[in-house]
């Protein structure tokens, strides 16, 4: 899609997305890094939130609220809503902390009521955990949860045969949308001139780790 092509040029040229030789946290040599952190000023980011609108409406997902776990998906929430309200689709978003606050209105909530179809902006799923923590807390609000959407998803197994997004779709039945995927970025790569001596080294990790 045109917007996966224009997110992964945006994170190029921010330097959010960079080739080289790097180490994930699963110990693995990876050929590219993707740091969602580098979205650091207004423009960007501003972009950033409008690919996720995009992502969403793209998907078809039938959704009530939008939610953000801290602490990522907090501003990513909060952006994302208004890039949607500027195209029309204006949908109430809520956001945890995490802790517990004491004095005003007290929880851990923040923004709108937790109400029918959630779903959950994140910047990528590495293990899982964050977004089984926000099941707990839409459930125990009496909502469902209706997807998942994420900047990147780098389609590689985890600890088994399964990518941590294919885990998180069969254990919690629910779609994961991805602004883009690998497959998408190997795409982007072969039509850049610029970026093209580092096709084969993606290739190699794609067909060591990868997934479909």
């Amino acid at each position: 899609m045109d917007f996966s092509r224009d997110f992964l040029a945006l994170a190029v040229h921010k330097g959010v997305l960079r080739f080289g030789q790097f180490t994930t946290k699963a110990g693995r040599q990876s050929p590219y890094f993707f740091n969602s952190a580098l979205f650091d000023d207004g423009a960007s980011f501003g972009a950033l939130c409008g690919f996720y609108a995009q992502a969403i409406r793209a998907s078809g997902l039938a959704v009530d609220t939008l939610f953000g776990p801290a602490y990522k998906g907090i501003p990513l929430v909060a952006g994302a809503a208004m890039r949607l309200a500027e195209q029309g689709v204006n949908l109430p978003f809520c956001f945890n902390r995490k802790e517990a606050k004491d004095h005003g209105e007290g929880g851990t909530l923040v923004g709108a009521p937790l109400k029918g179809r959630v779903l959950v902006l994140d910047d990528v799923i590495s293990a899982g955990t964050s977004v089984r923590e926000s099941v707990e807390i839409i459930r125990r609000e009496g909502a469902e949860l209706a997807g998942v959407v994420i900047g990147m998803d780098r389609m590689e197994r985890g600890t088994g045969s399964k990518s941590a997004v294919q885990e998180v779709q069969e254990s919690l039945g629910v779609p994961v949308v991805a602004v883009a995927t690998l497959r998408d970025l190997l795409a982007f790569i072969a039509d850049s001139p610029d970026l093209a001596q580092h096709l084969p080294a993606v290739q190699r990790y794609r067909e060591t780790y990868g997934v479909e």
